[in-house]
């Protein structure tokens, strides 16, 4: 996956979960849950989904990385390279 899609794909599954956020002024660099209303279970549920989609295990000692967009693709780029960009079945 490039970065771009890295992108789309996180801002999916923030979709997925938080389907009433506009997702369309998530500025990269800020964090998340500054930007919209996420609380923990949200982000678990990211992580989770991070995990059913992707196949990417994100150890507790690490979801501070997951923080913002940016960080999100930072850290996920190493672990998508080699994989296909997924939507969820509503957004297809």
């Amino acid at each position: 996956m490039t970065n771009e899609e890295i992108k789309l794909a996180v801002l999916d599954i923030i979709a997925t979960i938080a389907p009433d956020e506009d997702l369309s002024h998530i500025e990269p660099e800020l964090k998340l849950r500054e930007q919209i209303e996420l609380d923990s279970m949200d982000f678990l549920d990211i992580v989770m989904e991070l995990r059913k989609r992707y196949g990417v295990q994100v150890p507790e000692t690490e979801y501070m990385q997951l923080a913002t967009l940016q960080g999100c693709v930072d850290y996920l780029g190493p672990k998508l390279h080699d994989k296909q960009l997924k939507t969820s079945p509503a957004r297809a």
